[in-house]
């Protein structure tokens, strides 16, 4: 076993399933809380992230199959899928693949459920299907506000990490997530991500 990232929430593993290659994501005690009411937090987290990776595939979503799920431990085994994050592809690539993310995302919003953590690293390109991980912070909900709090997250990384390429990509995730979602819906939320912003830069202002 091999620990391959550790984070707030949890610590992920390269492990074995059966003779396949896995990843084991083990959520983490918090200590600053009451052990039982940390114990029921973790629980219920490790069932909503398999329920939605699990829910995600069935209208879909590429994401990887849940192997193994233990609530004591609050832990999940799953299917690795070993190809390359978007983030570590060339700028012309991020660009043309920008649109395919959209309509995941699109149909993701479309379906109930806010990703609650997208960027480029939890898009997955292995043999030419891009796949969605970490449904740690998702949730199910069909509100639009929700959904544009997703899409400014989006924007924000590409924004940060392909500053560059931010502009092309941007507008080629929004054909994608437009031809799933619908031009109203799509104006809704676009203008949503403007409202947010905005209450950003006043804020700063202050």
């Amino acid at each position: 076993m091999k620990l391959i990232k550790k984070g707030a929430e949890a610590d992920i593993y390269q492990t074995k399933w059966q003779n396949s290659k896995a990843i084991l994501k083990i959520r983490k005690v918090k200590n600053y809380r009451n052990s039982s009411l940390d114990s029921k937090i973790r629980k219920q987290r490790t069932i909503k992230e398999s329920q939605m990776i699990s829910y995600a595939r069935t209208f879909g979503i590429p994401t990887p199959l849940v192997y193994f799920v233990n609530l004591e431990k609050s832990f999940i085994i799953m299917q690795e899928i070993p190809g390359t994050p978007i983030h570590d592809l060339s700028e012309s690539k991020i660009i043309k693949l920008s649109k395919e993310i959209g309509k995941l995302v699109g149909m993701l919003h479309k379906n109930g459920i806010m990703h609650g953590d997208l960027t480029t690293s939890n898009f997955i390109l292995f043999k030419n299907m891009v796949y969605v991980i970490d449904f740690g912070l998702s949730q199910n909900t069909i509100k639009p506000e929700d959904h544009a709090v997703d899409l400014r997250l989006i924007k924000e990384i590409l924004n940060s990490a392909h500053a560059k390429i931010m502009q092309y990509a941007w507008n080629n995730f929004l054909l994608g997530y437009k031809s799933v979602v619908g031009t109203s819906y799509n104006t809704k939320i676009t203008k949503l991500v403007s409202d947010i912003e905005n209450r950003g830069r006043y804020a700063k202002v202050i």
